[in-house]
């Protein structure tokens, strides 16, 4: 097993750890530093292991961050909204 899955399996072991532990601001701030985190560990496996491999961490990991996802697939819906009725 290459060192970028070894990786992105003990990041999402992590992940899960901290998503058990209380938090009085809705594990955002975890979530933040999860995210900086885990983008160049998955860049990582794309490279070493390929795009299946890849695909699958990236799978794992937006089934984790699922709320930070959402909200970012939101935004980039209401920014493509707000473009469509300018003239081009």
């Amino acid at each position: 097993m290459s060192h970028p899955m070894i990786l992105a399996l003990l990041w999402l072991v992590v992940t899960n750890l901290t998503g058990m532990v209380p938090s009085k601001h809705r594990h955002w701030p975890q979530a933040y530093a999860l995210i900086a985190v885990g983008l160049p560990v998955l860049v990582a496996v794309f490279v070493v292991d390929g795009v299946f491999a890849g695909l699958i961490v990236l799978l794992m990991a937006a089934s984790v961050l699922r709320w930070p996802l959402r909200f970012f697939l939101r935004w980039l819906a209401a920014l493509f909204r707000r473009g469509e009725g300018e003239p081009s």
